[in-house]
């Protein structure tokens, strides 16, 4: 890992968030990079991307249900929402593994050490007319009730430009500071007129900032940031890769909820027990790691 923060230093240092930009992330949950992916490896990814939905594979998930999985036979005109991709395409996980995507993390986090937590491979249709390639207000970690940590984040690549008739990815400016958005798990729903009225509920001051990026560009928001997408009007798909993040301190806790239902992720099935018989949310075959110093 030494040789990366050599690499980093050398050549990629003025690439990296400034404590100016640390301070913005921490205050508004959201920060958009400079061009920090070359684009022979975004080309590469979208390559993979043809052959992922065609049903090539490098290797197999050792689970088969439970997460979203899209097929041919669901259909070609919807969202595409395929998960951990990187641990079965080579090409998706060379993307998601830059290490200078792990760097801007650990920096924005504040922590030594930046895995793995899951990815999602999005395609939206072009030319949407009815709003329904929108994504609905969620925030990440009302998904991940038994990962420690606040601190997890996550990095949006678009594989082209993306500005806002391409369906990109929308924040709420502050969100992450809000109180009571433990289930705001809203990913399927694209009125997000609708839930935008029911945060506007106890004087919340909504502020919507899309996130109109460069290819090469990676935006990355706080895993309490209240985040959706846009629908696709252009005329051209849209295609991207969201890469969950873990921090070095975050672990498996139990988790239960308020009717007393213990709740599990998928995540846990993906990785390695340790000797108490916990699931091992640092297993690098699951969850490896981008960024170490």
């Amino acid at each position: 890992m030494k040789l990366l923060t050599e690499v980093l230093a050398e050549e990629l240092l003025e690439l990296l968030p400034t404590q100016e930009d640390i301070a913005f992330y921490e205050e508004h949950g959201w920060y958009i990079s400079k061009k920090v992916i070359p684009d022979e490896i975004i080309d590469e990814a979208i390559l993979a991307s043809e052959k992922f939905y065609q049903g090539e594979r490098d290797a197999e998930l050792p689970i088969t249900i439970g997460y979203s999985n899209w097929k041919k036979e669901d259909g070609y005109d919807i969202i595409r929402n395929n998960e951990f991709v990187s641990l079965q395409s080579n090409k998706l996980r060379t993307l998601a593994l830059q290490p200078i995507i792990g760097a801007i993390a650990a920096r924005l986090a504040r922590t030594n050490r930046i895995r793995l937590l899951d990815d999602q491979l999005v395609y939206k249709p072009p030319q949407d007319q009815t709003g329904k390639s929108a994504v609905g207000w969620h925030a990440d970690r009302a998904y991940w009730a038994t990962c420690s940590s606040h601190k997890l984040l996550t990095a949006w690549i678009p594989f082209h430009d993306c500005d806002e008739t391409r369906g990109p990815l929308v924040v709420l400016d502050k969100s992450h500071k809000w109180s009571g958005t433990q289930d705001t798990r809203f990913f399927n729903n694209y009125n997000l007129e609708e839930m935008e009225k029911t945060f506007q509920q106890g004087g919340r001051q909504v502020v919507k900032i899309p996130m109109s990026l460069k290819k090469g560009q990676v935006s990355f928001h706080h895993c309490w940031t209240i985040h959706g997408s846009l629908p696709n009007y252009s005329k051209s798909f849209r295609l991207a890769l969201a890469v969950h993040l873990q921090d070095a301190d975050n672990h498996y806790q139990p988790f239960w909820n308020k009717e007393g239902k213990e709740i599990h992720i998928i995540d846990e099935s993906l990785c390695r027990k340790l000797p108490n018989g916990n699931p091992d949310f640092s297993d690098p075959a699951a969850f490896p790691v981008l960024w170490s110093e």
